[in-house]
């Protein structure tokens, strides 16, 4: 603060910081910008639901909590993978939630991880069951998203065609 007692015609506005509910995120975007609600990161599992037949083991929901919490850090149609509570692929940026899930699981295998017996994590909802067949074929064991999307039915079925269980948060992540 001493900088700015040596100018003579300076004027400081101080703004009140906004977080918490009802603060707003600004973008700007080509001609104007965009207003969102600014993210805050809920870490409770308790409205989380187990909505496939295959229930998780233990090592499965701690690798989940882990993967939700890390997705919570990427935007835009974010896909996390994970183990043994580290991140081993990520792929976001993407025009669509299976290219993200590709780029995630190519990513795992550049780093010299192997996908197969890891978890999911996706911070928006699944539209199409293709991103569930993609994490089935590279062995992908769990899921976790925030669901609502019209076609959950199929998701889910996708899921449990393949032996996969999934967690549906209620609460979606997505941002820009």
């Amino acid at each position: 603060m001493r900088v700015f007692t040596a100018k003579k015609a300076l004027r400081v506005v101080e703004l009140p910081v906004s977080r918490g509910a009802g603060a707003l995120d600004f973008k700007r975007v080509r001609g104007g910008f965009l207003v969102q609600d600014q993210f805050l990161f809920d870490p409770s599992d308790q409205d989380w639901r187990v909505a496939t037949e295959r229930q998780l083991s233990e090592g499965e929901w701690t690798d989940l909590r882990f993967a939700w919490a890390a997705v919570a850090s990427v935007k835009s149609n974010a896909i996390l993978l994970a183990r043994d509570e580290a991140a081993i692929g990520i792929g976001a940026g993407q025009m669509s939630r299976v290219d993200s899930c590709f780029l995630a699981i190519h990513k795992a295998r550049q780093q010299g991880h192997d996908p197969s017996g890891s978890v999911l994590a996706s911070d928006a909802f699944f539209p199409f069951a293709d991103s569930v067949e993609q994490a089935a074929a590279a062995g992908v064991t769990a899921l976790i998203q925030p669901g609502g999307s019209v076609r959950d039915a199929e998701v889910i079925e996708a899921a449990n065609r393949h032996g996969m269980a999934m967690v549906m948060t209620g609460r979606r992540q997505f941002r820009h």
